[in-house]
């Protein structure tokens, strides 16, 4: 127990002790445990064990300890918790399996059933059988006299047999030895007539019985037994003519067991370990950077790992990848994040973040088939962070490589099964690129590889279903591709990276409607209008987007409210980003930027450059950008990621 001792000062009595546990061993162990730092925060340990209690060890903690903490931490690694396997495996109609609780359950109290039944068969058989002895007992009895005549005058057993079997009795001398009940029983089995006869089985019990015994049957006894099986027998039918019947039979036998063994239970079945035990209570919430390898190698690295240094630089050495293994997806996300993969196949699996294996940043990581139950060509096309799934008016917004983009609310998402489940219906040819989560009122942008985007309303795409395939969300031309989805804020910036180093910060700016198209291909029939408007954001007026300088490939342009990415209508063609060429190569990625984060680039080698956004001046959307990052020959930039201000805050972020 937790008890406060002193004004903000906590101590933890232990009281009970695990079975098979020494009080002394146990004491020593935590003393052990404080020396090596595994447990913080105890300040003194005191054994107050007596007579009148046999266990009282008094843990006094220190002012600033958090006595959960320590609790769980006690929990965790000392003998205060101690675990017993128990084997829940169990034959199943003759095949071993595997059973959880309520199946155990369920085959126990089917088992006994088979039992009962079983032996209710068993005990049916045998009372019908001595029923019949009974009744040839009773025949015999009638004739007592030439009973014994007919076996000391036999000279077989055999010949015994038939002439007994020849001995007659009246009905009505045997109604009287039956009685009403058994005698109208005994002819609806044996049929009505004026007398009756032994049976083959009748006379074999009569010649094996001895001769006192045979002088010495009473009439009276036979008849009481013979009303006994009558009773049994209708009892034991009762019982197997329902099931209901036997489950009774269960309930009254554990009942029994109840009150002769009514001790109250000691030990308590939960999903929980002792004391609410959280693992995440002994991982501290921290910004992580996970990254995978095109081949599906993956790890997680503080983002403390990663230096700043200026704009320009070469980068610090990452992950260690092979010419054939470049660094396919990098993210951010708090240790107690959801993290969602969203599969080439459409398929979105989950996993905890501090599941994953932590490993220096120039580690090539884990096998993630070793995480994720992936099918067969199955890999990893995108990331998304979560960590409440049943927030209100919150969605699951998704791009397509091909310019399609779907919304799901984000509680369909909020249910782990452990082959994934479905996330989107992907078209042939076409690709996840992005995933984000967006609330009511929220607008987004998609930005693609050659330099083109547009910002339009979440509530130009209704909520579909998970396995919907989506609505146009960009017109593309030609060969372009969608390479970045982002939730577009008016007060913060849109950070643009291409794959040769270069980019820019160009501010969102506020929000403005302009007409655009309409188009449904959830379930695959396509419905789109065009007007004159929305041709018109084909491409911005060379007057509002002036030419980069060409120069030494640090270019700046000037910003002004003209350059801002204005509201459009979904399905448009969109408006002029950056400029794509040779010097800058494609659009890799984009993201949301405030002026106090920072950024994190990693190139396709397994370089990656921290930078400040701060050191990257505003520019104008029509511009080549700035050097971000030098890089060696044949390398290029493959992701780029947003660090908030404040990491302990960045499960905020939705970029």
């Amino acid at each position: 127990v937790i008890e406060e001792y002193r004004d903000n000062r906590y101590r933890i009595i232990i009281k009970e002790i695990p079975f098979q546990q020494q009080r002394d061993k146990i004491e020593e162990r935590i003393a052990e445990l404080v020396t090596e730092g595994k447990i913080s925060g105890i300040a003194n340990i005191r054994n107050e064990s007596d007579l009148k209690e046999p266990v009282r060890i008094v843990l006094e903690l220190k002012r600033d300890a958090d006595p959960e903490i320590v609790l769980n931490q006690l929990y965790e690694y000392s003998p205060l918790q101690q675990t017993y396997s128990i084997n829940l495996l169990a034959l199943v109609d003759g095949k071993p399996r595997l059973l959880n609780f309520k199946e155990l359950l369920q085959e126990f109290v089917r088992h006994r059933v088979t039992v009962i039944r079983r032996k209710t068969q068993h005990l049916l058989s045998k009372a019908r059988q001595r029923k019949h002895t009974v009744e040839g007992l009773l025949l015999a009895l009638a004739n007592i006299d030439e009973v014994i005549r007919v076996i000391r005058t036999s000279e077989t057993q055999a010949q015994a047999k038939e002439r007994l079997m020849a001995i007659s009795c009246p009905a009505a001398m045997l109604a009287r030895a039956l009685g009403d009940e058994g005698f109208a029983q005994f002819q609806k089995e044996r049929g009505i007539a004026e007398e009756y006869f032994l049976t083959p089985v009748q006379a074999d019990a009569i010649l094996r019985m001895t001769l006192g015994h045979l002088v010495n049957l009473e009439q009276e006894k036979l008849a009481s037994e013979h009303r006994s099986l009558l009773e049994n027998i209708n009892e034991y039918n009762r019982i197997l003519s329902d099931e209901k019947n036997i489950l009774e039979i269960i309930k009254e036998e554990l009942t029994e067991i109840k009150n002769k063994y009514g001790d109250p239970r000691r030990t308590e079945i939960s999903d929980q370990e002792v004391g609410s035990f959280n693992i995440e209570e002994l991982i501290p919430d921290e910004m992580m950077v996970v990254s995978i390898s095109s081949a599906g190698y993956i790890k997680r690295t503080p983002v403390s790992a990663y230096r700043a240094q200026r704009r320009g630089g070469k980068g610090l050495k990452g992950a260690r990848v092979d010419d054939e293994d470049p660094i396919e997806h990098v993210f951010l996300a708090g240790t107690h994040d959801y993290l969602l993969f969203f599969t080439n196949l459409g398929r979105v699996h989950w996993r905890k973040v501090h599941e994953l294996p932590e490993l220096p940043r120039d580690a090539k990581g884990r096998a993630i088939v070793n995480l994720l139950n992936l099918q067969p060509e199955e890999k990893v096309a995108a990331c998304r962070p979560v960590r409440d799934f049943s927030l209100p008016d919150h969605y699951l917004l998704f791009a397509t490589a091909r310019g399609l983009v779907k919304k799901t609310e984000l509680s369909a998402y909020g249910r782990p099964v452990r082959g994934g489940i479905i996330a989107i219906k992907l078209r042939e040819g076409d690709e996840l690129v992005g995933a984000v989560v967006a609330k009511k009122g929220d607008e987004v942008l998609l930005a693609t590889a050659k330099g083109m985007a547009i910002r339009f309303r979440e509530s130009d795409v209704r909520p579909m279903g998970r396995a919907a395939a989506g609505v146009k969300g960009i017109s593309l031309i030609g060969d372009d591709r969608v390479v970045g989805l982002v939730v577009a804020e008016p007060d913060a910036c849109l950070l643009t990276v291409c794959a040769h180093g270069y980019g820019k910060r160009t501010p969102f700016g506020a929000s403005t409607v302009a007409s655009g198209t309409e188009e449904d291909t959830e379930n695959g029939d396509e419905r789109e209008t065009s007007t004159a408007a929305e041709e018109a954001l084909e491409e911005e007026p060379s007057v509002e987007e002036p030419e980069a300088v060409e120069g030494n490939g640090d270019e700046e342009g000037e910003v002004g409210s003209q350059f801002y990415y204005r509201t459009q209508r979904r399905g448009g063609k969109g408006i002029r980003d950056i400029k794509t060429d040779a010097r800058n190569g494609p659009v890799v990625g984009v993201a949301v930027v405030h002026e106090d984060d920072e950024i994190l680039m990693m190139t396709a080698k397994g370089k990656t450059q921290r930078l400040r956004v701060s050191e990257i001046r505003l520019v104008g959307r029509n511009t080549k950008g700035v050097r971000l990052m030098t890089l060696d020959e044949g390398d290029t930039v493959v992701a780029v990621k947003r660090i908030p201000a404040e990491p302990g805050n960045a499960t905020e972020s939705r970029e």
